[in-house]
């Protein structure tokens, strides 16, 4: 982890990482306790950990990252993004949704509110997706076709 992300994930964690991070352990033990939700409790604790620690981290599609092909990313993955989201995802997207327009407020906190946001579109629909570095990312990015101009 380089300087700058350390620095940024310790800030993070002041400014609403870490009581974010909690909500999606306990998303992920009740899951857990249901024994039906273990999928979602093993997702739920893998975006606990991005959630406490973003900076230097992104989520791509498990598509991408597996080469495609994946169970996950089908109509399976449609059905358990829906359970989800009916189960914790909703209210696990609207704290990060407060939190960031709470430090949306104030000027240093935009930077970190722009995070609770990505963080609240992957708590919406967070089955399909896989958590990397960026240096990984990096290396699925796919590049975009040039656009002819007419």
């Amino acid at each position: 982890m380089s300087p700058v992300s350390l620095l940024l994930n310790l800030l993070w964690i002041v400014f609403g990482g870490l009581w974010m991070a909690v909500g999606w352990v306990i998303a992920g033990v009740i899951m857990a306790l249901t024994l039906i939700g273990l999928p979602w409790a093993r997702t739920a604790f893998g975006i606990a950990y991005y959630t406490l620690v973003p900076f230097g981290r992104t989520t791509i599609n498990r598509d991408e990252y597996s080469g495609g092909g994946n169970f996950v990313a089908g109509p399976y993955g449609l059905v358990r993004n829906v359970v989800w989201f009916v189960l914790a995802g909703w209210w696990l997207a609207l704290c990060h949704l407060f939190t960031a327009i709470m430090l949306a407020i104030t000027l240093i906190g935009i930077p970190f509110a722009w995070a609770h946001l990505k963080l609240a579109a992957l708590a919406v629909w967070p089955v399909g997706k896989v958590v990397v570095t960026t240096e990984e990312a990096r290396q699925f990015q796919i590049p975009r076709p040039m656009r002819r101009v007419a």
